[in-house]
């Protein structure tokens, strides 16, 4: 697969002691988020096991475990390598009622801790000296987001709003971001994906990036507050 940023947010290096466990823990990451996407293959295994860094014994223990699990596959052979076969199931209101009554302040804390970080990196990614790269890269995920039907949206629009806090360089700001996301991803499945929720918030992520390319802090911070909140209350609305 491409090389993306967005491994860096995802797949940081793990402890020794949990090493096992915590491989387990940044490849569902990265399967959850939608940075590996299903029926892409997870980066080499080399690559992998650097990234991480830990043995390559470990890593296969992991994916192993994990193909057990239903979400990867192994396959063989010159063209093979551990692919990915998770797709999350569309979230019953019911269930999605539990779960916020399970997590109980901790969803407002989730919700609280997501507002802060993606704020603040848009702030400071708008106020840095942009270069024509982090332009294009910027304005592409605007597009792919902003262009996407029901079936990628999802996994699209997580790849705009990482990629505003990996712009920034931030590797901590970027792990930050993948966070709070990760936090919420079973809830945000809740909310029904329309045509008309897709065209209203591409109006808020243009906004977005209007601002950051303008240079103004203050209306990108302005600019991904409204469209939280928004989410947020949409999210509210669909589980009450």
């Amino acid at each position: 697969m491409e090389n993306s940023p967005r491994l860096d947010a995802v797949l940081r290096p793990v402890r020794a002691g949990n090493a096992f466990e915590e491989t387990v823990e940044r490849l569902l990451r990265a399967i959850k988020l939608g940075v590996v996407p299903p029926g892409d293959r997870l980066p080499a295994e080399r690559e992998l096991a650097v990234r991480l860094g830990i043995s390559r014994v470990t890593l296969r223990e992991a994916i192993k475990y994990l193909a057990d699990a239903g979400y990867l596959q192994v396959r063989r052979g010159r063209y093979g390598g551990a692919f990915v076969i998770y797709r999350e199931a569309g979230a019953e209101p019911a269930d999605l009622r539990k779960a916020v009554a399970d997590m109980g302040q901790g969803l407002a804390d989730a919700l609280d801790f997501r507002m802060a970080v993606e704020c603040g990196a848009a702030q400071v990614l708008a106020a840095a000296t942009l270069t024509t790269h982090q332009r294009d890269t910027l304005c592409r995920r605007l597009a792919d987001v902003n262009g996407s039907g029901p079936d990628d949206y999802r996994r699209l629009d997580t790849a705009f709003h990482l990629s505003i806090a990996e712009l920034t360089g931030s590797t901590l700001l970027a792990g930050a971001c993948a966070d709070a996301r990760l936090r919420v991803a079973h809830l945000l499945n809740a909310i029904p994906i329309l045509q008309t929720n897709i065209d209203h918030a591409a109006v808020q992520h243009r906004a977005i990036v209007t601002a950051i390319l303008d240079g103004d802090p203050a209306a990108a911070y302005r600019a991904v507050a409204e469209h939280l909140e928004a989410t947020a209350a949409l999210l509210r609305g669909f589980l009450a």
